[in-house]
This record gives structure tokens, C-alpha cells and sequence, in this order.
């Protein structure tokens, strides 16, 4: 099918990832309806939802609830330590992480609706699996999970992907590719369509209801400069090369209220090497996600934040822009042989900038553009600061510390004195913005006057309001599924009552 073909709709649902897609089936359960437009050809569908690990968070008390998400065998439930996470703990890490600042509204729907939506999509043949290998460690034998997360989507983001597309073309919702939605149709304040280009012409598409779930604008050079600041031009882009802010300035043209940190983003430390935009082949192999056990340098050879500060969960997203302050925007990533066994799989990627050396000295000659005195000094008072009277675990936050640095160490910390030693280089990889239009937790776009747009619903990247200047991992798949499923319901209802 293509746009030349699509005169009208119920509901037309903006963009292919795991928001959008969400939507669509929600709109389709509820009778609607539906056409989904993706302006990215379909050999690079899925937005930024295809480039993710994956990582769920969502609520769960006992064992029951976690199998309404993930299957557990009866073994693994004798041998597994999955914990629980409570509507508690994940009010607790989103007011933490956000500094307080996330919608408490938004996050109530967020939290309350975790667990339901996740089943949910289980039932239409979503598939999940736990994270052994990036969430759990072995401890006495015995896996034991941290960070309040369990599962991830089977298959990382690109199995959700191809999953939830499978889900559509079996249910009868079309996808049109190579086609970009342009401008909002609106008549007497309320939305009735979108104007749409494909193959260099334009055509309009009537519909009762419009969901835009178009991603952010990490993939706008220009916009991460403007609202970002110096340098985030410079940053490498994690996901798709699409997500251009196109769906958010569509809305704030239609009287959307802009939202959210808009000079914000999740950003992390992605491989100084990586291609420009998101490589399909690789996906999130470029992350370089154990730091906690490491030490980073900058080119001056010095530490700059506290790899510590808590479990990498509730970090990552924000190391990213401390590596983009420093000099040459770029890092290393050190450790040595006594916890190389505990690095995640992506540092065994065949792209992977890495050096390793049996002294530190070879090392510090082999870490490009690192000063070698400087960080031969900063190994130094670094390991004569590590409090060694306290036992390491790498499961709980151990309070194994450093005294006495300027940039402490508050876990984790061990002295570098064991080769062979091993140093990745990264730099800052954007994943997304975490400025939006405001929605109501109905998910209906919210006007500059404080009122609802008619015919107008958001998911996914584009609502503001939910992260301020870090994020907890898992959130926004499981954001983006919730308010995409309540976009799709609510857009259908909205079409049938008009």
C-alpha cells in the first residue's frame, strides 16, 4: 500500500516503533481503523525501539506477577534470586534519578500500568527473557538479579521490532513506508488528518484521530546544538537517523504545549569509534555499560566522576554528557583481571576500541590521547585510597570506597594491581530528548492554553514531562508501550464518539 492509496482512516498513527506500533494495536482492538505511517524505508523501520538492549521495569511483588510477564520454570524459581520491585521502588528511582521533578501524574500512570501493559503485549505475542548476562550476577553459585530489573524483550529491540510489525501485518494494520507526515490537518481547533509526502509528492489523509509517536530530535544536529549546548552537535547518535523532531514541531505548529527538559537527553558512553548514526548490524554492541567497576580517564589522565555513585541503571544515562565535557569529548574505560569476568557482552564486540598491556605503563602509552603521567599519577592515590578493609560485592551497593580524592570512588572500588589490564575508549552516544509536548495521562496533547487538542494523542519520546537530567534503564520501552497503548485506546474511542 502506499500514501497515493489512503484517502481517510479512523486513526492514523505516526511513526513504527515500539510507541507507534503499540498504539496501533490498541486502536485496533478498540474497533478502530488504522494506518501507520513510518517515513523510513522498511529495511530501517522501528525507530529508536530497533537500536535498544531492550531492558524492561515494571512491577512486580512475588513470583505470580513476574510470570504475568516472564515465563519462570519451576527450576528457575528455586534457583534464581529474581527479588521483587515494588510500586514503591519504582516511585522511589523515577523521583530519585529525576531530582524530583518528573510529572507525578505521568509517573502514576507509568508505574500503575507497567505491569498490566507488558502483559498485555505478552498476549499478543510479545515475547520476553530474563537479562542473565546484563542484569544478574553469580553469587555462591546462585544467580542473583539486580537494579529492579529481571527481563528484557526477547530478542533485544530488534526482536520487539520485528515482532510487533509480524503482530500488525497479522492483525490487518498497514504500515506505509518512505512516508514522512508533514502538518496536521485542523478544522475548527480540532485535528482531522495529516499531510503527508511520499516520493516527492504531497497527498492528505483524513482521520478522526492522529497519534504521533515520531520520536525526539536526537537525530537534528542543529536541534541538539539549539536546546542541547555546545557540542551535543558533535555526539554520536545510538538509534535511528530518522528522528528528526518532526513530530514534535508538527504538534507545538498545531498549539501543542511544549514539556519536559528540553536541553535534557539520555545520553551515555557509546564506542569512540562508532558510526555516526545507529548501526543496524550491531545495534547496542557500542554501549560500554560496566564502568562501575572500572576507573574513566579523561585525555589528562584523571578521573571525573564517581563510577560508583550507584548501580549502572541509574548512571549510565546520564555519564554520557560528563564524557562530552571533557577534553576531546572521549574517555577510557580501565580495569584489571580481577574484574574483567564480570564485563557485560558488548566489550567483546569484534568493533570494540580497545587496548591491554601487562603494565600499566604499556597501558598508559597504548590509550590514545591520554597524558601517560597523568593517569600513571591518578593510579597511584586511586589505589591508595581503595578502602580494602570493606568485602566487594558486585550485586549490592558495597559501600567499598575510596578517602581522600577529590572525585571519589562510593563503590565497587578496587585497586588497579592485577594484569593483564584492559581500556575502552567512548565517547557520548545520544539515545534521546528528553523534551516534548506536554499530554494529559490520557495521553491527549495538551493546547498552550491548558486544554486538549482534539483528535490529537502522544507516545513515546515525544511526551515531556517524565525524565529530567537522567532516567532509570527500562523506562522508556515500557513508557513508550504504556502510553502508546493508551494513545491508541483513547484516539479509537475519540473516532467512534464523533
Amino acid at each position: 500500500m502506499q500514501a497515493k492509496d489512503i484517502s481517510e482512516a479512523d486513526v492514523v498513527v505516526v511513526g513504527a516503533g515500539n510507541a507507534a506500533l503499540c498504539a496501533a494495536m490498541a486502536a485496533h482492538e478498540a474497533g478502530a481503523k488504522v494506518i501507520v505511517l513510518e517515513r523510513a524505508p522498511q529495511s530501517e523501520a522501528g525507530g529508536n525501539s530497533f537500536f535498544t538492549a531492550g531492558a524492561t521495569r515494571f512491577v512486580f511483588n512475588n513470583i505470580a506477577e513476574l510470570r504475568e510477564v516472564l515465563d519462570v520454570s519451576e527450576e528457575e524459581e528455586r534457583t534464581v534470586d529474581f527479588g521483587v520491585y515494588t510500586a514503591d521502588n519504582f516511585f522511589d528511582d523515577m523521583g530519585r534519578v529525576t531530582q524530583y521533578r518528573c510529572d507525578p501524574d505521568l509517573t502514576e500512570v507509568l508505574v500503575s500500568n507497567s505491569r498490566p501493559t507488558l502483559a498485555w503485549m505478552k498476549k499478543k505475542g510479545v515475547k520476553f527473557e530474563p537479562m542473565y548476562g546484563r542484569q544478574a550476577h553469580k553469587v555462591n553459585g546462585r544467580f542473583k538479579f539486580f537494579g529492579g530489573q529481571v527481563c528484557a524483550f526477547w530478542g533485544g529491540g530488534a526482536g520487539l521490532v520485528e515482532s510487533e510489525h509480524r503482530i500488525a501485518k497479522t492483525l490487518g494494520i498497514p504500515i506505509v513506508y518512505e512516508t514522512a507526515a508533514v502538518s496536521l490537518v485542523q478544522e475548527a481547533g480540532r485535528v482531522v488528518g495529516v499531510v503527508v509526502e511520499s516520493g516527492g509528492l504531497q497527498s492528505t489523509i483524513r482521520a478522526k484521530a492522529v497519534v504521533l509517536a515520531a520520536g525526539g530530535f536526537e537525530s537534528n544536529a542543529e536541534m541538539r546544538a539549539r536546546y542541547l549546548g555546545p557540542n551535543w552537535d558533535l555526539a554520536k547518535v545510538r538509534g535511528t537517523r530518522f528522528n528528526m523532531g518532526d513530530g514534535i514541531n508538527m504538534a507545538m505548529r498545531a498549539g501543542a504545549m511544549p514539556c519536559g527538559h528540553w536541553s535534557g537527553a539520555h545520553a551515555v558512553g557509546w564506542d569512540m569509534n562508532a558510526p555516526t548514526f545507529g548501526d543496524r548490524e550491531v545495534g547496542d554492541g557500542f554501549q560500554k555499560h560496566s564502568y562501575p567497576f572500572s576507573i574513566m580517564v579523561n585525555a589528562d589522565g584523571e578521573r571525573f566522576v564517581d563510577e560508583g555513585a550507584d548501580f549502572r541503571n541509574f548512571t549510565y544515562a546520564k555519564y554520557g554528557l560528563d564524557v562530552l565535557k571533557q577534553p576531546g569529548l572521549f574517555s577510557w574505560q580501565v580495569y584489571d583481571a580481577k574484574v574483567t569476568p564480570l564485563l557485560r557482552d558488548e566489550y567483546r564486540i569484534r568493533q570494540v576500541t580497545k587496548v591491554e598491556a601487562d603494565t600499566l605503563e604499556a597501558l598508559a602509552e597504548k590509550m590514545e590521547g591520554v597524558n601517560p603521567k597523568g593517569f600513571l599519577r591518578t593510579v597511584k592515590a586511586f589505589n591508595a585510597a581503595v578502602r580494602q578493609d570493606i568485602p566487594f560485592n558486585s550485586v549490592v551497593k558495597d559501600g567499598r570506597c575510596t578517602e581522600g580524592l577529590a572525585v571519589p570512588k562510593s563503590n565497587w572500588a578496587n585497586t588497579l594491581d592485577t594484569p593483564p589490564y584492559q581500556a575502552y575508549a567512548v565517547t557520548c552516544g545520544i539515545t534521546f530528548t528528553f523534551g516534548g509536548v506536554k499530554v494529559s495521562p490520557q495521553a491527549a496533547v495538551q493546547s498552550v492554553a491548558g486544554q486538549p487538542i482534539p483528535g490529537l494523542f502522544a507516545a513515546g519520546e515525544m511526551v515531556g514531562g517524565l525524565f529530567y537530567f537522567n532516567y532509570p534503564s527500562g523506562t522508556g520501552l515500557v513508557s513508550g508501550a504504556v502510553f502508546g497503548r493508551i494513545a491508541g485506546t483513547q484516539a479509537a474511542r475519540h473516532a467512534g464518539g464523533l
